[in-house]
């Protein structure tokens, strides 16, 4: 697709949502949510190149992946040679990278006011959220500028929009987070011309393997929650394809949040 095309509006549904033939990748693919996104991809047709530092939780998660092609790539995101590597490999691999999903994030260890924070708790956190997210998409929109299409979806969170201290303060998260709602819109309007559409997704709380670490944590969440429950993981299928797929072809500088609510206050 090249910027004067008109969309798909006049596609059936189905066919709307199909994404034979296109390929994905996905960083923090090894667990929890990119597994999760990757699982989504793959039954609406896509090829896969999953990326994670963690090679053990990397071959399970593609192990699950039945009915499409996988590519297994381990790499830290902060790497940026190896990401521009990894890009490469991807495209070698299946001929285009059509979709693009810099997933790989972490946060503080504990909570606390920034004043209380070392300072490699801090670079740690923003080279992956941030720095991270720079050295994925930048390989990445080369490829797709190319190819004149591509859909970048950026993965923030509901503490880039508000603050995170309102249930626990956690200084450096919020800020990365704050940058990719910033670069999203940014990214959205350097490549809208160019037939690439740059969206987010804003979660909440999710429910994955490793998270919340406490059932008290957990109670914590869902009380905060105006739902009054946690998201569970494959809650993030149905808006992961829809910003992969030909439906958001006239949609550029979004954030789609799935907070249970918390956003609305």
């Amino acid at each position: 697709m090249t910027g004067d095309t008109h969309g798909a509006g006049a596609l059936p549904l189905p066919r709307m949502f199909d994404l034979t033939g296109k390929t994905a990748l996905i960083t923090g693919a090894g667990q929890g949510l990119g597994a999760e996104m990757a699982a989504a991809l793959a039954e609406a047709g896509a090829h896969l190149a999953l990326l994670d530092r963690d090679e053990a939780t990397l071959a399970e998660t593609a192990a699950t992946i039945s009915g499409a092609e996988v590519l297994p790539l381990t790499a830290d995101v902060t790497d940026a040679a190896a990401m521009e590597a990894a890009v490469a490999q991807t495209v070698a691999r299946f001929g285009t990278l059509d979709i693009v999903i810099p997933n790989a994030g972490i946060s503080e260890a504990q909570p606390g006011r920034l004043h209380e924070m070392p300072r490699e708790d801090w670079d740690r956190v923003t080279a992956v959220n941030l720095d991270g997210v720079y050295n994925t998409v930048r390989p990445a929109l080369g490829q797709m500028v190319s190819q004149g299409s591509g859909k970048v979806i950026m993965i923030g969170s509901m503490f880039g929009i508000v603050a995170a201290a309102g249930i626990f303060p956690r200084p450096a998260y919020a800020a990365a987070k704050g940058a990719v709602v910033s670069l999203t819109r940014e990214l959205a309007l350097e490549y809208a011309s160019l037939g690439i559409q740059v969206n987010a997704i804003i979660p909440g709380f999710f429910r994955t393997k490793t998270r919340p670490r406490s059932p008290e944590h957990a109670q914590q969440m869902a009380d905060y929650t105006p739902m009054g429950r946690l998201a569970e993981a494959a809650e993030i299928r149905g808006t992961v394809v829809y910003l992969a797929s030909s439906a958001t072809d006239y949609m550029t500088g979004n954030m789609l949040v799935i907070d249970g609510g918390i956003l609305a206050r």
